[in-house]
């Protein structure tokens, strides 16, 4: 998977506002709405795919990547 997911992105915001540190990085700029929502679609069928070490590697439980991956692609 090349980037953050867009659940990382969300975990990350929460973090910070609880006070915790972490740098947020944007979905790629210049995408139209479509290419938002692609980009959301492929992220989160990767998102499925991530084996417990690769989701420990990107401090993601079990369940919160099939939380997000779940989502359709057209939600935040």
């Amino acid at each position: 998977m090349g980037g953050m997911s867009d659940v990382r992105l969300q975990l990350m915001a929460k973090e910070l506002e609880t006070g915790q540190h972490a740098k947020v990085f944007n979905a790629p700029a210049g995408l139209s709405r479509w290419g938002l929502m692609l980009h959301r679609w492929h992220t989160r069928r990767a998102l499925l795919q991530l084996t417990d070490d690769e989701l420990r590697d990107v401090g993601l439980s079990w369940e919160q990547a099939r939380e997000e991956g779940r989502k359709p692609f057209w939600r935040d």
